[in-house]
């Protein structure tokens, strides 16, 4: 993200124009991408090899989203979705020879799901509305208090024993901060979702943290003395 407007790989995204209205989408559980992170693919089913194709032959943009909580398949066999989702530009591409694809995924803005559209292509397309003030996010980063971000994550490596690059995570601008440890967080799918719909970025660090106090808290007892 530079001086208001999201770039991502080679592409500048500054205004609605510069966003489809209709975008194919890649269902999948307990995926979350955000503005700003990387999420890397395996893609192996003939409809979604199908859908990077036609995203690679036009904007590179495909949507990601996770089925609806709790639904199941409806009768079409087709899964109920979430109505919020995360634009993604693939940015990184390689073929595998045994007819998957390894790619990576930069998310661009969030969307809402409209409608669904008609088609005869084997992978799923919506009308969708894009949150375009995710473009200009970084104007939210000062609101976020980085503090009680970093003891958070700090106290859930302790408690599970684990190490970070404590260096980069000092480098990160909050914006890349939230977004990415809300992205690499082991929790469930409605926590996800919780995450990703989140108003602001000030508002997502506030329940990455909480989501963190009550995992602490229930596995250890007592998130207050281990958030020590």
């Amino acid at each position: 993200m530079r001086d208001g407007f999201m770039q991502v790989g080679n592409a500048r995204y500054l205004k609605p124009g510069d966003l489809p209205d209709t975008i194919a989408v890649f269902p999948l559980t307990g995926a979350l991408l955000l503005p700003a992170g990387q999420l890397p693919l395996n893609i192996f089913e003939p409809r979604y090899l199908a859908m990077l194709d036609a995203a690679l032959a036009g904007n590179r943009l495909i949507g990601m989203v996770q089925p609806a909580l709790g639904e199941h398949e409806d009768k079409g066999g087709e899964h109920n979705l979430a109505t919020v989702g995360c634009i993604g530009r693939i940015t990184s591409f390689a073929e595998t020879g045994d007819g998957r694809y390894i790619v990576s995924l930069t998310g661009v803005c969030r969307f809402r799901l409209l409608e669904e559209k008609a088609t005869s292509d084997p992978f799923r397309s919506f009308r969708i509305v894009p949150f375009i003030a995710d473009l200009s996010a970084e104007a939210e980063e000062e609101a976020v208090d980085r503090t009680a971000l970093l003891t958070a994550f700090k106290a859930y490596l302790d408690a599970n024993k684990l190490e970070a690059d404590w260096e980069s995570v000092e480098r990160a601008s909050n914006l890349t901060l939230v977004n990415s440890l809300a992205m690499m967080s082991p929790f469930g799918p409605a926590e996800k979702q919780a995450l990703l719909e989140a108003p602001d970025l000030k508002t997502r660090a506030e329940t990455l943290i909480a989501i963190t106090e009550i995992v602490l808290a229930r596995v250890f007892g007592d998130s207050d003395t281990v958030l020590q």
